[in-house]
């Protein structure tokens, strides 16, 4: 618990914008859930809304977003 503030802050420090999940993100999450690149339902918001702002590269070391297009994974290493 007390790791949670000082990790949020760590975060928010990375980036310059924090973009907001709006219905059209979930409804093309489904989509990305349906296809064939066995993406999580976590992934595939994250991936709809990068979709939906022009957004190619992606800070994660989950390998999931290594098996969907045009998206290139970041590990920080």
């Amino acid at each position: 618990m007390d790791a949670i503030q000082p990790a949020f802050d760590a975060l928010l420090g990375l980036v310059d914008e924090v973009f907001p999940i709006e219905r059209e993100n979930v409804e093309r999450a489904k989509t990305v859930l349906l296809g064939k690149y066995g993406i999580s339902a976590r992934d595939a918001i994250h991936l709809a809304v990068m979709e939906q702002r022009g957004v190619q590269h992606i800070l994660s070391f989950d390998k999931g977003f290594d098996r969907y297009p045009n998206v290139r994974r970041l590990t920080g290493a």
